[in-house]
Formats: C-alpha cells, sequence, structure tokens
C-alpha cells in the first residue's frame, strides 16, 4: 500500500508476516531504518498507522507567504524568497480512537537532560488550549545519541515549563522524563509504537 503524506512524500507498506527470522540473519528492515532523524520515524510509524487503519496523523504544514517564485520553464518553478507568516505551533495533529492528538517531535545530543528552549512558549500555550478541548497532547523528547524516546505527556511538560521563573530551571533531567513519561523502544513495524503509550493516557483520562 501507497501512503501519500501531504508534503508530498510517500511511503510503501506491504503486509507484515509473523515469520521467525534466523538468529543468524538479523531483520535487515529494522536495521535499514538506523540513521533515520525523529520526524521520519515518526512520519514512517504514522504511514503504518494509516495503512492499518489504526490512525490518521499527519505532520502539519509549515505556513508560509512566497515573496519571489521564478519560472525557469514552464514545467517547474523555483521559490526564490518566502517567510513564515506566523508562527507554527505544533509539529503533528490527528485522530486515535475518536480522540484529537497533537503533539510536537524534539531532539537533543545531551545525554542527562533536554533543554527546555527547544520549545517556545507559543507552542506551550497552543497544547494547554488543546487540553481544555479534551485533547490528548504530548511531546515526543529524542536523546539522540542515545537512541532513547520518550513520549511525555503535555500536563508533566507544563508542570517544568511553569517552573522556570520560580527556580531558574533550564531543561528536564532525564530522570524526571523516565519517571513521568513513557519509554517508546524501537520495533520493526511501526518503528515507534507509540500508540500503546497513548492508549494509557486515554485509560487515565476515561477513569
Amino acid at each position: 500500500m501507497t501512503v501519500h503524506y501531504p508534503n508530498g512524500k510517500q511511503t510503501n507498506y506491504q503486509q507484515v508476516t509473523n515469520a521467525p527470522q534466523s538468529a543468524s540473519k538479523p531483520n535487515l528492515s529494522l536495521y535499514g531504518k538506523r540513521g533515520m532523524s525523529l520526524e521520519e520515524e515518526i512520519n514512517d510509524s504514522n504511514a503504518y498507522y494509516l495503512a492499518k487503519e489504526i490512525a490518521v496523523i499527519h505532520k502539519k504544514p509549515t505556513p508560509i507567504q512566497l515573496v519571489k517564485v521564478d519560472y525557469p520553464k514552464r514545467s517547474a518553478a523555483v521559490i526564490k524568497e518566502a517567510y513564515f507568516r506566523r508562527a507554527s505551533t505544533t509539529d503533528y495533529n490527528g485522530v486515535y480512537r475518536g480522540y484529537y492528538l497533537d503533539f510536537d517531535a524534539k531532539e537533543t545530543r545531551n545525554k542527562t537532560s533536554f533543554p527546555l528552549k527547544n520549545f517556545h512558549e507559543h507552542q506551550i500555550n497552543h497544547l494547554k488550549a488543546c487540553i481544555k478541548q479534551g485533547g490528548i497532547c504530548f511531546a515526543f523528547l529524542k536523546f539522540t545519541t542515545m537512541d532513547l524516546i520518550y513520549l511525555l505527556p503535555a500536563t508533566k511538560l507544563f508542570t517544568y515549563w511553569d517552573q522556570q521563573g520560580d527556580d531558574g530551571r533550564k531543561s528536564i533531567p532525564l530522570q524526571n522524563i523516565e519517571q513521568d513519561g513513557f519509554q517508546i523502544k524501537y520495533q520493526l513495524n511501526p518503528i515507534i509504537p507509540y500508540m500503546s503509550a497513548v492508549d494509557k493516557m486515554i485509560a487515565e483520562l476515561e477513569k
């Protein structure tokens, strides 16, 4: 099945079998995905969820205003100048199990904490507004040098964000992220199986 993203990219997915892998032959499909950026990993996972009719999640297009476009030939256009029309909110949104999902994805090379400067106030305000409307909101935090990915519920992120002015906090310690978030371990398909963590967030919401 071919999945088309709003940005024009496409991903092909085929039926996944449960045939056991030989101990002497590593799973080449999984190893072939190493080196992907967090955005690519999430896009790949979302394509899988869409193909399997589990969820509909897409990356939000960046709002830009074109200023100058050259047409070297009639069948092609080259953007020479453009600017952001307004500050973007978060990276992804969509629907899962009847719930609206909205989340952002951030990466750091730090090994002991995640810098809060990676987030912006308008993004935090957007997530807070979505939660007030009953949305499921969170952030992916990836420690790239250690290949660790965590899903941190937005309500936990707000706690650390709001403490910046009180105690001078500039980052979230990794041990706190381990306690407050969900570690997402890589697998074959989807490469980031994050809906299991979202299921737990929904279960808490429905209590």
